[in-house]
């Protein structure tokens, strides 16, 4: 065995020995002083169990047991991986994690389901919330900034479900997502356009596609004279701008009082003077309070929306409208007075990237029209990368932005640039 595999072991034995007196000690001091209150406790314990310990060490196991009092645990270094985006705990001994490599499990040990159900309880109780029989399920946001959502039995029959996603903020700008290529060739101005000409705009995509992070790199485009007034149910958009204002959504508590809605919050919202209203997701009646916004002076707003493709969007948009009473011609409407554009992001394996930017449009009738203006267009795989189309919503589109209509960006001078693809 080689002298690192000797120390993790020790520091392991020492941490296991040491956990029980030092949680009892902590809990009759309420915790107090953090990790730093805990290096006397490890020193103490560990003399006490006949190891002598190198600072190296001493710190090694006052993380380990800081990460089971306060942290996520031996999930604390999958949290800590910087490529990490998500993990799942389907069971104690079936963890994956999500992020540049794609979808993938790891080896993780959780002990037994009752230590699994007491980590989901103890990361709920940090969030200020309640998770119980009575409350089987809980959604927040942890004091670090990892998005909880946890599942007890019977509910999950096969034991405690833990969800978290990692966020990362202010990882990436719009220079370095065009660097990734999350942002296709010659679209970033576009973007940036869309942003310093105060376009109204919604980001759509699927779950996990990009949407928060393209979201939070375009607000750090937003003049810093600017405020920005941001929405949402979980925090989860970190941009980096000096002036964001944050209204977080609050559930009912265990009496079903007290509950603060999106809906609630745009309304306040619209009182605070924004340069900028944005809501981090549509999911709900508060579309309604937003297309008002965007309709009565408050240009430069932007949201995101779930939606499979652009095109999905206005059908999307109709049935959000629905939970706020709107009909689907009041919804249209509204929508294309308020809105200029859609940017759909997608996922293809552990890929995300921008695929189209629409133009929302206003038909003789008053009625919502989406019209692509940039979208990529698959090629063989011998043919190399997706090349960009332009559709019959550039030309309005680069008009409202400020840009030359006849600038085709990303264009591919040998790939034919009209009709379908």
């Amino acid at each position: 065995m080689s002298a690192a595999d000797t120390r993790q072991r020790l520091v392991a034995e020492v941490a296991a020995k040491v956990l029980a007196d030092v949680r009892a000690d902590v809990a009759a001091r309420g915790g107090a002083g953090g990790e730093a209150a805990l290096v006397p406790l490890v020193r103490s314990a560990a003399a006490t169990a006949g190891a002598v310990l190198g600072i190296d060490d001493v710190l090694a196991v006052t993380a380990r047991i800081g990460a089971e009092l306060w942290g996520l645990g031996a999930l604390q270094p999958l949290v800590d991986d910087p490529h990490v985006t998500d993990i799942l705990v389907n069971a104690p001994g079936e963890v994956w994690v999500d992020g540049a490599t794609g979808l993938r499990r790891v080896s993780c040990d959780l002990g037994r389901e009752e230590d699994v159900r007491a980590l989901a309880g103890r990361l709920a109780a940090s969030a200020g919330r309640r998770l119980d029989e009575a409350s089987p399920w809980v959604d927040a946001r942890l004091p670090g900034g990892v998005r909880l959502h946890a599942v007890l039995p019977p509910v999950s029959p096969v034991g405690t479900l833990i969800s978290l996603r990692v966020l990362r903020p202010g990882r990436l700008d719009l220079p370095g997502l065009v660097s990734a290529g999350s942002v296709p060739p010659g679209w970033g101005d576009v973007l940036a356009a869309l942003v310093r000409r105060r376009a109204s705009f919604l980001v759509s995509g699927g779950t996990g596609a990009g949407k928060t992070t393209l979201l939070a790199a375009l607000l750090g485009m937003v003049p810093s004279r600017e405020r920005i007034v941001l929405v949402e149910d979980v925090g989860e958009l970190w941009p980096r701008h000096p002036h964001v204002i944050r209204l977080e959504a609050r559930h009912a508590n265990v009496e079903g009082r007290g509950a603060v809605t999106l809906e609630d919050l745009v309304r306040q919202a619209l009182r605070m003077r924004p340069d900028r209203i944005v809501v981090g997701e549509c999911r709900g009646a508060e579309v309604r309070d937003l297309l008002a916004a965007l309709n009565t002076g408050h240009s430069g707003g932007c949201g995101t929306v779930h939606a499979n493709t652009a095109s999905d969007v206005p059908a999307r948009l109709e049935a959000l409208g629905a939970v706020a009473g709107l009909s689907p011609t009041a919804v249209r409407v509204q929508a294309a007075a308020a809105l200029d554009a859609v940017v759909h992001v997608a996922r293809e394996g552990v890929s995300r990237q921008v695929v189209e930017i629409a133009a929302v449009e206003r038909t003789p009738s008053g009625d919502l029209a989406l019209l692509s203006a940039l979208r990529l267009r698959p090629t063989a795989p011998a043919s190399g990368p997706a090349v960009t189309h332009v559709g019959p919503g550039w030309p309005p589109l680069a008009v409202r932005l400020g840009l030359d209509p006849a600038a085709q960006p990303g264009i591919d001078p040998h790939t034919p640039t009209k009709g379908a693809p």
